[in-house]
């Protein structure tokens, strides 16, 4: 089987007439004189589920915080449907419609599930300061309509009967679904999902692969995932794009990656070593 190149645009047929979700171009980041990323061209189509993958020390989180703007880029570009995202800060690209999971567990463990959820919603509650305090009809409305919203989200992942729990009382997995649904909440376009299925057992594996199909059919989102389960990413991935080193030395389908030399070497070592 020919080997792509790693610079080749890999997005699914039925999104190639619709403007990517996001385009990287020549895309890196330097920390003093250690260069983190380097040269990364990336397209993910408008609802294309893929993954990013590497060894540990590859510089995918960095890559997700590139996307997210934790960090500015020392070089090249990144459009989010096609608009530029220079000089954007973190809430900007959320507002934009990129949102994340972490790699460690963010959840505000002291709240209700419900609240957690409700917090993700603010690009949507659209209340003045006066209607707050004086809670003005408005509020209640506009509080009414979100606590529906919140509601409906988490009966994706049918936690509706722990809404009034406190997040830190679920298991878990539980509380890995519940940042993923406040993620949703945020209204995105883009879901980065960095380690979804860490600390799973491989039942709660085979279901989160299949509400991440449902998110993606639902919301007509796209959805890139950094994750070391293999089972998952190639279970549920169209396309993969390998890092090493900050740099992609290999893009394809899961069959091709699997069978891709520089993958294996990447991650078991050259033969003899």
């Amino acid at each position: 089987m020919p080997r792509r190149d790693p610079h080749e645009t890999l997005i699914p047929e039925r999104d190639k007439d619709k403007t990517p979700a996001i385009e990287c171009i020549g895309l890196g980041i330097d920390f003093g004189g250690l260069t983190a990323v380097d040269d990364f061209n990336f397209t993910l189509g408008r609802t294309e589920i893929a993954g990013l993958i590497g060894p540990n020390g590859a510089g995918k989180t960095t890559v997700f915080n590139l996307l997210t703007k934790v960090y500015q880029p020392t070089r090249g570009r990144m459009l989010l449907e096609g608009r530029d995202t220079k000089n954007m800060t973190t809430a900007q690209a959320n507002r934009a419609g990129i949102a994340r999971t972490f790699q460690n567990i963010r959840l505000f463990k002291e709240l209700t599930v419900l609240d957690n959820v409700l917090i993700g919603l603010h690009n949507e509650i659209h209340v003045n300061l006066a209607q707050a305090i004086l809670r003005l009809p408005s509020y209640w409305r506009c509080e009414r309509v979100a606590r529906e919203r919140a509601m409906d989200l988490l009966s994706i992942f049918d936690m509706t009967g722990v809404a009034d729990k406190k997040a830190g009382s679920l298991p878990y997995g539980a509380q890995r679904r519940l940042e993923i649904v406040r993620a949703l909440a945020t209204n995105p376009t883009l879901l980065l999902l960095d380690e979804p299925a860490a600390g799973m057992n491989p039942s709660e594996t085979s279901e989160l692969m299949e509400n991440i199909r449902k998110i993606r059919d639902m919301f007509q989102i796209s959805i890139l995932l950094i994750e070391h389960d293999m089972n998952l990413v190639m279970g549920i991935c169209e396309g993969i794009a390998v890092l090493n080193y900050g740099r992609i030395i290999a893009k394809g389908t899961p069959e091709e990656i699997k069978s891709d030399p520089d993958v294996i070497e990447a991650y078991l070592g050259k033969k003899g070593h």
